[in-house]
């Protein structure tokens, strides 16, 4: 987890989940409203620090890092207002997506699809584009339908798909580069039972049916070990059944013991979906992980394997193998295409870099994009190519933070630098409406 400290000065440090971020703020703040959040976003600007929010800390890249001022999401952790009829929940952005799962329960709803960790902050795993696995379902910020966010200056903006479409489609998935993320609006489904099975199949038989197992389920992943010749096939599938929790020894035994220390296969009965879409992770690692065009995924997959038998890499975690289906946040790994993502991880303290950059060597050749809260090596001139809208999302980037309130190195790093000249917007002091307005002309490119 995160270790925040509200000390100032030099002693103030922040670390991610996996213990290998390590940053050194000028200070970290607790905004407990957004108008807390508005007046110490301003008092950053005044000061001319840098500003970026953090939530559980669960990217594994440096997203998160700042010098300047951190801000915590952990007292914004509200739920706002639950609509049953239109199934939309309006919810403050520090929330983790175990308490929201929690608190839509009584009132008959859930999220149609979930990662397989839940402790993430809403904020933060919509900004990277963060998913569960299933064909025909997106990522979680495919489920927003309106965001509150707090800009450079202080000043709000409210965007969706009617108001300020083009903010709304970059910040989505904006890296935190757009604005911090304040309120989120999701479209939920009536709450649903699954019955889930993880059961071991002949690797060859698995890739051999991907497509026709990704379609046929509500949800399928698999996961193999390099060296393997038998996967670990996941499929989870709604059921009328009622739900039937296991007791709490048989979820340890599976959770706890089977998942975090022998990966092993067990078959388990049905559950609620936020229960059964996460999972418990007490082993410390770091992960890389890509998103290709769906039908490319069995031949990463072969590559991989192949590269780990030839290049003898050792390698103690399983390749995960996960669907999404398109959507259209400008920055979405999984934007304009239907997605296969493959991901491999690496005990923390072991060499993985020579293994992540071998297997980002393939993904390249392959279209791939990689996650954004997750290890990779590429830069703005690398991903530009691969995302049809950048330029779009640039131009909106320009337009809310011109100055680049919200970048930091990996911002720049994987973005390009801010535009410097401030687009042509009124100003707006701090704490009040920002109108919506048409992008400003012209692009920013890598």
């Amino acid at each position: 987890m995160s270790e925040p400290s509200d000390t100032q000065g030099s002693a103030v440090r922040w670390r991610n989940w996996a213990g290998d971020q390590l940053c050194r703020p000028a200070a970290i703040e607790h905004p407990g409203s957004i108008d807390e959040l508005s007046t110490a976003i301003a008092g950053a600007a005044r000061r001319g620090m840098k500003a970026r929010a953090f939530g559980a800390g669960h990217s594994f890249s440096d997203i998160a890092c700042c010098d300047g001022l951190m801000l915590s999401l952990d007292r914004l952790t509200g739920v706002i207002d639950v609509d049953g009829p239109s199934r939309l929940v309006r919810v403050q952005a520090g929330i983790t997506i175990r308490e929201l799962s929690r608190r839509l329960m009584p009132h008959g709803l859930a999220l149609e699809n979930l990662g397989d960790i839940d402790v993430q902050s809403l904020a933060g795993a919509i900004s990277t584009a963060t998913h569960g696995t299933g064909a025909r379902l997106g990522n979680i910020s495919s489920q927003v339908q309106e965001l509150k966010l707090v800009l450079a200056d202080g000043s709000t903006l409210e965007c969706s798909p009617q108001q300020d479409p083009e903010a709304f489609r970059a910040a989505r998935v904006g890296l935190g580069a757009c604005g911090m993320i304040a309120e989120v609006t999701l479209r939920c489904v009536p709450a649903f039972t699954l019955r889930g099975v993880d059961a071991p199949a002949p690797l060859q038989e698995t890739l051999e049916r991907f497509e026709e197992l990704a379609l046929a389920n509500d949800h399928f992943e698999f996961f193999v070990f390099p060296h393997a010749d038998t996967a670990l096939t996941r499929t989870n599938n709604r059921t009328d059944a009622p739900p039937r929790p296991r007791s709490r020894a048989a979820a340890y035994a599976n959770d706890v013991l089977l998942t975090n220390h022998a990966f092993g296969l067990i078959c388990r009965a049905g559950r609620r979906s936020a229960e059964i879409f996460a999972s418990l992770r007490l082993v410390r690692f770091t992960e890389m992980e890509y998103a290709l065009p769906r039908e490319r995924t069995v031949e990463a997959v072969r590559a991989v394997m192949e590269l780990v038998e030839t290049r003898g890499f050792a390698v103690p975690f399983p390749i995960e193998v996960r669907t999404v289906a398109a959507d259209d946040a400008y920055l979405s790994t999984a934007g304009g295409r239907d997605s296969g993502f493959v991901a491999v991880h690496m005990f923390r303290g072991m060499q993985w870099e020579p293994y992540f950059r071998a297997v980002e060597a393939i993904m390249d050749g392959l279209d791939g994009r990689p996650h954004w809260g997750k290890r990779h090596f590429q830069t703005a001139a690398t991903l530009r190519p691969r995302y049809p809208d950048w330029d779009r999302f640039q131009a909106v980037r320009a337009r809310l933070d011109p100055d680049g309130r919200f970048a930091n190195a990996y911002v720049e790093r994987v973005l390009g630098p801010a535009r410097t000249a401030r687009a042509a917007q009124p100003d707006h002091p701090a704490g009040t409406e920002h109108p919506a307005a048409e992008p400003a002309p012209g692009t920013i490119g890598a």
